[in-house]
C-alpha cells in the first residue's frame, strides 16, 4: 500500500468513529494540501486514470483522490479534514442529485466563498460520471469498448429485458454499467482512457485542473 493510500484509510476509519491520530501524522509527513471527495471507487478510477494519462502524479503533488462511498458522507468527512479539522483544501466531483450534500458540508465548515482555506469549488456532473462519459464517448464507441473488453454479450442480454425496452441506447449502457460488482470501477478506467484530449467531460476535466 502506498502511503497515500494509508492516508486514505486512516480517514476512512476516522470518518467511522475511529481515533485520528494516524491521519494527522499521515496528512504532515506526505505533506497532503487538497483532498478530493469523490463519492465512490468508479469516480476515483476515472479520476486517477485521467491523471495518469496526463502525467500527473497527484500523491507526489500532496493531492489525496478519496472515495466516500456515498455522498451523504461529505458533511463527515468535511468536518474532519477542512478548515475546522485537518485544514486541508477540499473539492470534489458529484451527481446532480447529491449536489445539496456537497454545497451543505463545505459550507457548514467554512470552506465557502469568503473563507481563505476553502474558497474551492466542487464540480457536478449532469446525472453522473458514467453518463458524462458515454455522452462524450459516443454509444457507438462505448459498445466497442464493451465489446472490446468481452461484455457484449452479457450488454445484449441486458438490454432485452423488459425493464430496459423503451429506454434511449444511452440510458442502458448507463444502467448497465452498474448491473455486476466492480463493472463501474473497471469501465471508470477503460472509458477515460478511451476519451480525447478535446472530449473529456468538463466537471472531470475542470475538477483536475482545479487541483
Amino acid at each position: 500500500m502506498t502511503d497515500m493510500g494509508a492516508f486514505r484509510e486512516s480517514v476512512t476509519a476516522w470518518a467511522a468513529g475511529g481515533p485520528g491520530d494516524r491521519a494527522r501524522e499521515l496528512a504532515a509527513r506526505l505533506s497532503v494540501r487538497t483532498v478530493v471527495l469523490l463519492e465512490g471507487p468508479s469516480d476515483l478510477a476515472a479520476v486517477d486514470a485521467l491523471a495518469a494519462g496526463r502525467g500527473r502524479d497527484l500523491e507526489a503533488e500532496g493531492v489525496c483522490v478519496l472515495a466516500m462511498n456515498g455522498a451523504m458522507s461529505v458533511g463527515r468527512f468535511a468536518r474532519l479534514l477542512g478548515p475546522s479539522g485537518l485544514g486541508l483544501r477540499l473539492t470534489g466531483l458529484c451527481d446532480e442529485a447529491e449536489r445539496g450534500y456537497y454545497a451543505r458540508a463545505l459550507e457548514q465548515d467554512g470552506s465557502s466563498e469568503g473563507n481563505t482555506a476553502g474558497r474551492q469549488e466542487f464540480f457536478v456532473c449532469a446525472a453522473d460520471l458514467e453518463d458524462e462519459l458515454i455522452r462524450a464517448l459516443g454509444v457507438s464507441r462505448v459498445e466497442e469498448l464493451v465489446r472490446a473488453e468481452g461484455d457484449l454479450r452479457a450488454l445484449r442480454t441486458f438490454v432485452r429485458q423488459p425493464a430496459q425496452h423503451g429506454r434511449s441506447s444511452q440510458r442502458q449502457l448507463r444502467r448497465f454499467l452498474g448491473t455486476k460488482k466492480g463493472r463501474k470501477i473497471h469501465y471508470g478506467r477503460v472509458l477515460v482512457e478511451a476519451l480525447s484530449p478535446d472530449h473529456v467531460p468538463a466537471p472531470l476535466d475542470d475538477l483536475l485542473a482545479a487541483v
